[in-house]
């Protein structure tokens, strides 16, 4: 319950305009795949929220390789390197598996919704 508050903060203060939403391709094919067609409409509606739109080039690929090599799945790995690319101070996630890689990613906080909420906020 506390993940879902500390997630729809964030969101709210993105609406704001407090924090800028990176969107990548990476979450473009992964949302696509989604079979839920209303869980797909309401994440493509944050595209229109994101200051930066990410598209594939090398030096993305490049640091997912990396990333995949320290352990993170394929996809993670994409979606991290998306963010490093465009240089965000953060990235947000409730997967316990990335987060238990944080430590091995130098380039950028990776972080759950609540550890964010008490770092920025606190």
């Amino acid at each position: 319950m506390l993940e879902t508050e500390a997630k729809l903060r964030v969101q709210d203060d993105i609406l704001r305009k407090k924090f800028e939403l990176v969107w990548s391709y990476v979450l473009e094919a992964e949302n696509m795949a989604n079979p839920f067609e209303e869980r797909r409409k309401a994440i493509l509606d944050w595209k229109e929220q994101a200051v930066i739109k990410i598209k594939e080039n090398h030096m993305i690929l490049d640091k997912a390789k990396k990333l995949n090599q320290i352990g993170l799945r394929s996809k993670d790995a994409l979606h991290i390197s998306c963010a490093i690319f465009a240089e965000c101070n953060y990235f947000l996630t409730t997967d316990d598996k990335i987060l238990y890689r944080n430590n091995s990613i130098e380039e950028i906080s990776v972080i759950d919704p609540i550890g964010f909420i008490k770092e920025v906020y606190l």
